[in-house]
Formats: C-alpha cells, sequence, structure tokens
C-alpha cells in the first residue's frame, strides 16, 4: 500500500504543477496584453494593439495544452488508484487507455473558453477604440 500511495503523490506531484503552469499563464498573458495596450494608447497607435492578438491566441493555446496535459495525468491517476498494491509499476507514461484528452477540446473549455474568449474580445473591443 505504502508504494501505491507514493505513486500516487508522484502523479499529483504533476498534476499541482501543470495546474500552476496554467495559472501563471493567465497572470502573464493579462501582464503581457495590458504593456502592449499602454502602448498602443501612448503611442497613440493601434499597431501595439493588434500585437496584442498573437501573445493572446499562443497564451490560449499553452493553456490548453496544459489543461489537457493535467486532465490526461487525472485519468493516470484514477486509473492508478484503482490498481492493486502490487501492481504498481511507477509509470508516468500517458496511454491511451487512460482516457486522453483532445488538445482542441481542452482549449474549447468553458474555463478557458471564458477567460481567454473575453481576453481577445477586450482585444477587439480595444482596437476599435483606438
Amino acid at each position: 500500500m505504502e508504494r501505491k500511495l507514493k505513486h500516487l503523490e508522484f502523479l499529483q506531484a504533476v498534476i499541482n504543477r501543470l495546474s500552476n503552469n496554467s495559472f501563471l499563464l493567465k497572470g502573464w498573458s493579462v501582464v503581457l496584453i495590458s504593456g502592449l495596450f499602454a502602448l498602443a494608447a501612448a503611442q497613440d497607435n493601434k499597431g501595439f494593439a493588434l500585437y496584442a492578438i498573437a501573445p493572446a491566441v499562443s497564451m490560449w493555446g499553452l493553456d490548453g495544452y496544459f489543461l489537457a496535459l493535467e486532465r490526461n495525468y487525472r485519468a493516470l491517476y484514477d486509473s492508478v488508484r484503482t490498481v492493486a498494491a502490487d501492481h504498481i509499476d511507477f509509470t508516468m507514461t500517458l496511454t491511451p487507455t487512460n482516457g486522453n484528452v483532445d488538445f482542441f477540446n481542452a482549449c474549447f473549455s468553458k474555463t478557458l473558453l471564458i477567460f481567454h474568449g473575453a481576453v481577445l474580445i477586450t482585444i477587439a473591443g480595444a482596437i476599435s477604440i483606438l
């Protein structure tokens, strides 16, 4: 049983790290886009606001990637949880049998769609105002 708990701790550490990366990406996305808006306002140039689209979309993609990995590791955690303690092999490999979550399904999940969609709508609004 001790081996099983240790394996679950390893998987939980990976899940926590991926969740933290997603949180940090959202923060950096807001900071970077706000900085580009500040430049656009200071220079009275719509170009800087247009440049904000690229980091917004790339941060959305990275956030979707981390969410897909996190969901896949949660599925691996769930499968390890149900394995007998004497069959624990400490594998961290994601396989299709663990319920692979698709990258695009993760990108267009409710949480990411609301956050990153709002960011893109804000960028569009700022471009129209400038």
